[in-house]
């Protein structure tokens, strides 16, 4: 047995302090960023924000609301092939991600999709290889059959949170590390399991360990307000992905429940009991739910939470003297503090 002594961070636990700025207004803020990748050898331009690939949240409505801000969506592992061929074009197809598990009838599925996809030229840049427990050495040994298979995509795999498996994941074949386990709004990993890291402190030492290789991370969960954006690029995050911030829209996929003349839709984790009811037909009697199931008020349009969350991110640039979100990372100095708010007025 360890026990590391070191308090980890989550993004409450701090906030960012402010510098003088040569920003005059918001305005000034570029929030888009340029990448080319270690092993695919593409590059990206787009605001580094994905939706997360669970089936309560990214629809094809909300990849055409997304791709308009040339923001990227990661579909779950489900979606149908049909739907992406009759709205992806040309102009949008750099902004979706396809996902994957790591089973051979997941990978003959993609390859199905893949092939579809490429008779009509639209194939995706991006490749998502998605496990909750990214520890396993068989997502190791998939991600380098992936990356053989599809040497020109940009291959994301995960999930981690800390060093060592953020490095052997980017020096076999992954261009992208998605960095996050239990930190999500609907996650109850950490609860049944009592395994996870808090969010910024995952980010802080898989980003350190990510750049030095010349990779880059996902922060993945945890995303609450819109400063946190801003703490996560600060923390290192290169991109980070949402789940519950982009939940309970009109886009998002899913029946309007009506309540006591209120408007709900539902959201659940990808590991809850809904979710597996949905696609394996239930829980397999050797595992247990890792995941939650919510009732959200619907929150109307996606563009109006879009333009909250661009904002915010913009203010926290001008705040801390950053004229692109790369360098945010640049600029951050962190406080640890006992609270982020006043709550006088809960």
């Amino acid at each position: 047995m360890k026990l590391e002594n070191d308090i980890k961070l989550d993004f409450n636990d701090v906030l960012l302090r402010p510098k003088r700025s040569t920003l005059n207004s918001r305005k000034e803020v570029n929030l888009i960023r340029e990448f080319k990748f270690k092993h695919s050898n593409q590059t990206w331009s787009g605001v580094p924000i994905i939706s997360s690939n669970m089936d309560t949240v990214s629809s094809i409505d909300m990849f055409k609301v997304l791709s308009e801000n040339k923001m990227l969506t990661c579909f779950d592992k489900y979606i149908d092939v049909n739907a992406l061929i009759a709205n992806v074009n040309q102009t949008t197809k750099d902004y979706y991600i396809l996902s994957t598990g790591i089973t051979e009838a997941n990978l003959q599925h993609l390859n199905s999709v893949m092939t579809s996809l490429k008779e009509v030229n639209l194939e995706p840049k991006f490749i998502c290889i998605d496990v909750a427990n990214g520890y396993m050495f068989q997502l190791i040994e998939f991600c380098k059959t992936v990356r053989k298979l599809y040497p020109d995509k940009i291959l994301i795999a995960g999930n981690v949170v800390s060093r060592e498996v953020t490095e052997e994941l980017l020096i076999n074949a992954i261009d992208i590390v998605k960095v996050g386990i239990g930190s999500g709004a609907v996650c109850t990993t950490r609860l049944q399991t009592g395994v996870g890291m808090p969010q910024f402190s995952a980010i802080m030492e898989c980003s350190d360990a990510a750049h030095g290789l010349n990779g880059m991370i996902i922060s993945d969960g945890g995303i609450c307000h819109p400063g946190d954006l801003g703490k996560a690029f600060g923390g290192g995050a290169d991109f980070v992905m949402g789940g519950s911030i982009f939940a309970g829209h009109d886009e998002c996929p899913g029946e309007v429940i009506e309540e006591n003349g209120e408007k709900y839709k539902l959201f659940y984790g990808m590991s809850s009991s809904a979710a597996m009811e949905k696609h394996h037909g239930g829980v397999a009697n050797y595992r247990s739910s890792e995941g939650k199931s919510v009732k959200i008020k619907l929150k109307g349009p996606l563009q109006n939470t879009i333009n909250d969350l661009l904002g915010g991110l913009r203010s926290t640039c001008t705040y801390i003297g950053a004229c692109r979100i790369k360098d945010i990372n640049k600029c951050a100095t962190f406080m640890r503090v006992n609270r982020i708010v006043n709550t006088f007025y809960k």
